[in-house]
């Protein structure tokens, strides 16, 4: 990445959101998980399941209080760093990005404050359909910022006014359910539910081994295999969908991922270990499974899978044509100037143009005005279409295997809880457990690189390049504010996991053991005993 305002704008962004999203799997997956061990505490009035869903209640505030705040940056950044990708973008992009607002500083907030101090305000069904409220108003507010991520990835149910060159919405319906952003949402909160059933998991494992908890770990434990078995097998089908549409809407971003060089015969197989050669184009070592790829991506055995090469001359083709939109913009910008309606001629051209003026607007980066752009530039212009391949190939892969690697080892745990045996007696399972709690901030840390990073050089996918969307900063000023927020940010994410590691290491409070009117009293089980 080059040390200019664009690169260091995309570095400051990258950092802030890689950094914020450490903690809203977490957020989304636990604010769920803890509603359903109160819907258990409510429906068989054990005190034991009070006493897990308050425990694992704090470590969700403490992961919720450092997500919003590391979230607020990122807010601000679209207008103050991305200006023009807002001026462009900004009637489609900033509805749910209000709503998102709405949800998250307001309905979500106001909630989860009722859940930590209405504990003895409220009675007990009331309290439940807080936690309720909260952990679904935490994912709907999730839904918002991921339906602007998935327009993002797939600008739909929207046009460009020539006359402004300006993006307008066509259809809210048709932006808030496009097939795009509803997959993101489904595989990012299915990510969570996966990613907080593995913490509960491992949290309760190193209770057992330290031989602390045991009853309270026992049942949060299969509490939390049930749930992340569930929660692991639709991530794997959510995945699936949108490997999908990956391939229908982004057919560069699979061709990277895949090291698909050269267009395959149908089904295209799957490589499962390579080195990519950028320079070259070419892949070395490389392990290939036959028809997997075609089978998994295309759902068919007889469609293609475009390789780089051909997706490149394609590029040069829609920058030519959006050389011909970007004329025609000009053309009727000028009737507007003067007040007057462009002729049907100029509208008509514009209407068959219009969808490849952001491959025009690749050449911005190396001329002024796109339509004096010579050739050569035209070929660095449809060059620029193609991402780094070999980080997003491997990282592709590493978040893939993650994925069957938490599978497996829910799936491991829930076997056992079905079994009745103790989870004692298997010390390697548990410390796999332990072991694992940050793999899941790994696999989707590489999941958003995949996706942000794959789409470049797009800040919308075919439509507005990185390159010109950045504000007009000084570089040194922006370098300024990274390093500051790697700073700030540093040290929010050590006070977070000193706060967790000092909760964890407390434990569960032994004294909401005790009944209370209506709960059930456990015989055999007491403060001591649990602890």
């Amino acid at each position: 990445m080059d040390l200019d305002i664009v690169g260091i704008s995309r570095l400051q962004f990258a950092m802030t959101a890689l950094y914020h999203f450490i903690f809203v799997p977490m957020t989304l997956g636990l604010s769920i998980l803890v509603a359903v061990m109160e819907t258990i505490y409510v429906a068989t009035r054990r005190p034991i399941w009070r006493q897990i869903t308050k425990f694992f209640g704090v470590l969700f505030g403490i992961n919720f209080a450092v997500g919003v705040g590391t979230g607020l940056v990122m807010e601000f950044q679209f207008g103050m760093n991305w200006s023009y990708y807002s001026h462009y973008m900004g009637d489609i992009f900033g509805a749910p990005l209000a709503f998102e607002a709405l949800m998250a500083f307001f309905l979500e907030a106001t909630l989860v404050g009722m859940f930590y101090f209405g504990w003895d305000r409220i009675t007990t069904k009331q309290h439940l359909l807080v936690t309720w409220g909260m952990a679904v108003g935490t994912n709907l507010s999730a839904m918002w910022i991921l339906i602007a991520n998935g327009w993002m990835q797939f600008p739909t149910a929207a046009t460009i006014n020539p006359y402004t060159m300006r993006m307008e919405m066509a259809s809210v319906v048709g932006v808030i359910f496009s097939p795009v952003a509803q997959a993101k949402f489904l595989h990012v909160v299915t990510a969570g539910y996966t990613y907080a059933a593995l913490f509960v998991i491992g949290v309760c494992s190193w209770f057992l081994l330290k031989k602390r908890h045991q009853e309270m770990s026992r049942r949060a434990i299969a509490a939390a295999a049930a749930f992340g078995l569930v929660g692991s097998i639709s991530l794997i089908i959510m995945g699936d969908v949108s490997g999908i549409h990956v391939a229908e809407k982004q057919p560069m971003k699979m061709a990277t991922i895949e090291g698909i060089w050269e267009t395959e015969p149908a089904p295209a197989p799957f490589t499962v270990i390579a080195f990519p050669d950028q320079q070259a184009r070419e892949n070395h070592f490389a392990i290939k499974i036959p028809a997997v790829l075609g089978l998994i991506s295309t759902h068919s055995t007889s469609k293609e899978i475009p390789g780089v090469k051909e997706l490149i001359e394609q590029a040069q083709a829609r920058v030519r044509n959006g050389i011909v939109a970007y004329d025609t913009m000009m053309q009727i910008q000028e009737y507007g100037k003067a007040r007057q309606d462009a002729p049907a001629e100029l509208l008509n051209r514009w209407n068959d143009t219009y969808k490849d003026l952001g491959y025009a607007l690749l050449l911005k980066r190396y001329v002024d005005d796109p339509r004096t752009a010579s050739d050569e530039q035209v070929l660095k212009a449809a060059d620029d279409t193609l991402p780094v391949v070999w980080p997003l190939f491997w990282s592709f892969r590493i978040m893939v295997g993650l994925g069957f690697f938490f599978f497996a080892l829910i799936a491991a745990f829930f076997y056992h809880a079905v079994k009745g045996c103790k989870f004692e007696d298997h010390p390697l399972l548990l410390r796999l457990a332990v072991w694992a709690i940050p793999l899941p901030v790994v696999a989707c840390e590489m999941g958003w690189f995949v996706a942000e990073y794959g789409r470049q050089p797009w800040a919308v996918e075919g439509a507005l390049p990185v390159a010109i969307a950045v504000s007009n900063l000084s570089a040194a000023a922006v370098l300024a504010t990274v390093l500051g927020f790697i700073a700030i940010y540093t040290v929010l994410l050590v006070i977070m996991l000193k706060l967790m590691f000092r909760t964890v290491r407390k434990g569960p409070d032994p004294r909401e053991l005790q009944p209370l009117p209506g709960d059930i009293s456990m015989p055999g089980l007491s403060a001591a005993s649990n602890a």
